[in-house]
């Protein structure tokens, strides 16, 4: 699933191409990623793109209609979604429900974008609101981690009362937004840290290199990711992992053999050596960690 850094980069790629440009066509092409009605996509051809936003791991394409009214297309890519720039269109509009193809925005100088989402399993979302906050994952998202405000001190006062595990705290997009699986493990790793270690028993100084592990490693991913085109995105985001999808790997860091543990629909990788103090974490759907 793309996470801050890549959304953050497809925010700044999309900013460079659609700023300026006029909405000539929105296509939906597969009948549940519209999530919204009012007003309807119609609404978006002929508004000009003024800006584009990023909220947690929503993007947010800012738009001025004839009437002067403010338009946000908010998209959310989930596990499978992707955005691919096209420089052109064919002439024959493609057809709904076939294949990946999700959505089709069109541009007047013939350029423009396609949402694709593979699998069967289909979770990509657009809406067009008046206002991002009308969208109730948008509403219900914590501060930004690339934000300035979000110091040690701020990070501190979110972690205050979790019961959690880290991990989980920190995949709450109510807590902190737009980190998810692949740079929570990340974000771990860098700090020398047990998934499963319960948040009320980080120490000050714990906390201190939680966050500075956090922000280094996004800003470190941020930079990664910046001026990649948007269709080799994802690939920039496998290569700069480093214990994230790579059981069975050697950590860059000790050498020892990356795990894994497995849930339902997900899984969480991590370096023993590094992280528990060499010991293997138990599956969790069947014991607590290995002691």
């Amino acid at each position: 699933m793309p996470e801050v850094p890549e959304v953050e980069a497809l925010r700044e790629f999309l900013d460079g191409q659609l700023v300026g440009k006029e909405i000539v066509r929105v296509l939906p092409l597969t009948i549940n990623v519209l999530k919204t009605y009012d007003p309807p996509l119609s609404a978006l051809e002929g508004a000009t793109v003024t800006a584009i936003a990023r909220h947690g791991k929503y993007l947010d394409i800012v738009a001025r209609d004839a009437g002067d009214g403010e338009l946000h297309l908010a998209l959310h890519l989930a596990r499978a979604g992707w955005l691919r720039w096209k420089d052109s269109f064919p002439a024959t509009p493609p057809r709904p429900g076939k294949g990946p193809l999700a959505l089709r925005v069109v541009l007047g100088e013939g350029d423009g974008f396609d949402l694709t989402e593979a699998g069967t399993t289909k979770r990509l979302a657009v809406h067009l609101v008046r206002d991002p906050a009308d969208v109730p994952g948008i509403a219900r998202l914590g501060p930004d981690p690339l934000d300035d405000s979000f110091d040690r001190a701020a990070f501190a006062r979110l972690l205050a009362g979790e019961n959690r595990q880290i991990k989980g705290a920190l995949r709450d997009q109510r807590l902190i937004a737009g980190i998810g699986n692949a740079y929570s493990d990340e974000i771990l790793h860098a700090a020398k840290m047990s998934p499963f270690k319960p948040v009320k028993n980080l120490s000050e100084d714990e906390i201190s290199t939680l966050y500075e592990a956090l922000r280094g490693t996004l800003r470190e991913a941020v930079e990664r990711s910046r001026g990649v085109a948007a269709g080799r995105l994802k690939a920039e985001k496998k290569s700069g992992l480093r214990v994230h999808g790579r059981t069975g790997e050697s950590c860059p860091v000790c050498g020892d053999t990356i795990r894994q543990v497995s849930f339902s629909d997900s899984s969480l990788q991590y370096c023993p050596t590094c992280q528990t103090g060499g010991k293997p974490l138990a599956d969790r759907r069947l014991s607590r960690l290995l002691k």
